[in-house]
């Protein structure tokens, strides 16, 4: 009984660790190789690669390949092994000159991308003199690259199995190779099914056999094989030797992955097929996941780069590529919501990958040898107090801020003098579409404000609201209306600012004064606007959404529309909402009737701080009776996107009759 115990005991620990490795190395979707892949990093374990010689019976002589062990190669364990074939103008080192096959294997390794095996680089021209030289199409040279089978199945493959610690059944045995390499790579290993269980052809030559002697079994091949892998550059002259191999096999029912991408015949789509087929080998295999490798377009450049600029490119799960020239600087990072370290190339290129960047506009700097600067690679844009780098992740759904062939509105600037702040103040004036031509109308107007950082600039560039506006009024969701966006910075020269004012950086901020007294009667008097309260609305963005409180809660006999983006009033704990701002949500249903709209919103994913004071005052709005609009922005922080959805939404419940 304690033996079948044991037994039991030993099964059920087997099978879990088995089921633990293959689990270990499962079979996502592969996706094209990002910027970076190739690039050696210093700070990872590295693999050897050295060469080997050994004796070929087939061709009467000592032959040369080189060998790739695994970062942490150890003689106690036992790997599969990769055969990896040139091309015809080649030798075994031309994959180590023109691709650097270890720099790919180790950065995958070192993301835990793919399974650790050794990898064999052979000269793949099977004649005594084996060297790349003369008229590399001479009859005996090309022959040479038939007779390798041989040479490859009868001498080389017995030499690795006996001199390493490998795996020797079919099931840990790859070949793959590029161009002629690829041809042979097809042709031994759909003619070898018991030697090979996983095959791969990078822009196959055309000494690959024609598909009715490469594979005359289909049958044997869908039981037999693991992975048939065919990919081309679609520029490639030679893809229809690819083309005609994918055509039989997709009519056979041949399980396969034939991935064509944009390129030529070169290293470029190589490596790439490198990359991609190193990641599927040697472990389980979903078939029905093969039609779904179609390339697309990984790394785009981001929208706010200058024009021509490749990088930063965002990747589909938002996360992004940096690379930046700096061979002089001792440290590179980049400052995007946090601080990544950055690696340098012996080029002198620094580079990283982010973790996933939540959508929408996000301020950032490069920081070189501890100096924050702004990106030569991106526009610059006013934020963070200065001017910036941005970079703008692309929302599914942000439609709605896209530029469209819709009619178009106008943002206009206008400079006049404040008594106020005794200086000369500027505006940036948005008018709707027909402005300008429909000159008996007059409009309503909403005052737009910027959050701290930031000016009034803000809004039309980083907020894209001329394209919201356009659209909804195009869609005629929104009254067409005008829209002001000043600087919410104010100060009065005559009085001190207090040193010990509570809230937001604002101390002694006179904004709100200069709104009231001299920014709502120069746009009256310049543009053709409504002037009653009925027609006036004030929302804003964090500062921007604090200050719209500060300046409507005191005047009300002004505004009739109230919106707080991230921002609303500054409640602290404990305060009683019927004593602020001059007890005006004393009366809830004075209040009600006076105001139009009250909106309040925030992203779900903002920091703790502003979450708790937007929502704290949401509820006791609730709670006080008071009417209002609140939303929550899905998925987005403090930033940009969470304020575009905002005003999207709230400029449709404003001026309606």
């Amino acid at each position: 009984m304690k033996i079948l115990q044991h037994t039991k005991q030993f099964l059920f620990a087997a099978c879990a660790f088995l089921l633990f490795n293959i689990s270990a190395y499962s079979q996502d979707i592969i996706h094209q190789a990002r910027a970076g892949f190739d690039v050696f990093r210093a700070d990872i374990p590295h693999g050897k690669i050295d060469t080997i010689t050994y004796q070929s019976k087939t061709v009467g002589n000592t032959r040369r390949a080189l060998i790739y062990t695994p970062p942490g190669y150890s003689k106690s364990k036992k790997y599969p092994v990769l055969y990896l074939l040139h091309g015809i103008g080649g030798d075994e080192k031309e994959w180590y000159n023109g691709a650097s096959p270890q720099v790919i294997l180790d950065n995958l390794y070192a993301d835990g991308k793919i399974v650790p095996m050794i990898v064999v680089l052979p000269n793949g021209r099977a004649i005594k003199d084996d060297r790349a030289t003369g008229n590399i199409m001479a009859p005996d040279k090309v022959q040479g690259f038939a007779v390798f089978e041989k040479d490859l199945l009868n001498d080389l493959i017995p030499f690795i199995d006996s001199k390493y610690r490998v795996y020797t059944d079919k099931d840990h045995r790859a070949v793959a190779g590029l161009s002629m390499g690829g041809g042979q790579s097809l042709n031994f290993g759909l003619g070898n099914l018991d030697v090979f269980s996983w095959v791969g052809g990078f822009s196959s030559a055309p000494n690959t056999k024609k598909p009715e002697e490469l594979l005359p079994n289909p049958d044997a091949a869908k039981s037999k094989l693991k992975l048939l892998w065919i990919s081309c550059g679609s520029s490639d002259g030679l893809i229809a030797f690819s083309k005609r191999t994918h055509d039989y096999l997709a009519e056979k029912g041949v399980p396969h992955i034939y991935y064509i991408e944009p390129g030529v015949h070169n290293f470029k789509v190589w490596k790439n097929g490198l990359y991609m087929f190193s990641q599927l080998l040697f472990k389980p295999v979903d078939v029905s996941t093969f039609p779904q490798y179609s390339y697309k377009e990984i790394g785009l450049p981001a929208p706010t780069n200058i024009p021509g600029v490749k990088y930063p490119q965002i990747f589909p799960d938002n996360t992004v590529f940096f690379r930046v020239k700096a061979p002089e600087a001792k440290s590179v990072q980049i400052d995007l919501l946090k601080k990544y370290p950055m690696t340098k190339d012996t080029g002198g290129y620094w580079t990283l990958t982010t973790d996933p960047i939540v959508l929408g506009f996000h301020y950032y700097s490069l920081i070189i040898d501890d100096v924050a600067v702004a990106d030569p690679s991106s526009q610059t844009f006013y934020g963070m107090g200065r001017m910036a780098s941005g970079i703008d992740i692309p929302d599914p759904e942000g439609d709605f801020y896209t530029t469209k062939d819709v009619p178009h509105g106008e943002v206009r600037s206008v400079n006049y003098y404040s008594n106020i702040t005794k200086a000369w103040r500027r505006a940036n004036v948005y008018t709707p579409p027909g402005y300008d031509t429909q000159t008996d109308k007059r409009y309503p107007v909403l005052y737009l404000q910027h959050g701290s950082g930031e000016d009034e600039t803000g809004w039309p560039t980083q907020g894209k609201m001329n394209f919201i506006l356009d659209n909804l009024i195009a869609g005629k969701q929104a009254t067409p209306m005008i829209v002001v966006m000043d600087r919410g910075y104010a100060t009065d020269p005559t009085q001190p600012v207090p040193t010990n004012a509570p809230g937001m950086s604002m101390a002694g901020n006179v904004f709100p004064d200069v709104l009231v007294k001299e920014i709502i009667p120069m746009i009256d008097a310049k543009f053709r606007t409504l002037t009653s309260r009925d027609n006036r609305a004030m929302a804003g963005l964090s500062m921007g959404g604090f200050q719209t409180f500060q300046t409507t809660m005191t005047n009300l006999d002004k505004f009739a529309y109230v919106g707080g983006f991230s921002g609303a009033a500054f409640m602290q704990p404990g305060t009683d909402i019927a004593k602020m701002y001059n007890g005006v949500f004393a009366d809830a249903n004075a209040f009600n009737q006076k105001l139009k709209v009250l909106y309040l919103s925030v992203g779900t994913t903002e920091p703790e701080r502003m979450q708790t004071t937007v929502k704290g005052f949401h509820e006791a709005l609730e709670k006080a009776g008071i009417k209002h609009v609140f939303y929550q922005s899905p998925g987005t922080a403090h930033e940009w996107q969470s304020w575009r959805r905002s005003l999207n939404q709230f400029a449709t419940l404003i001026f309606k009759n």
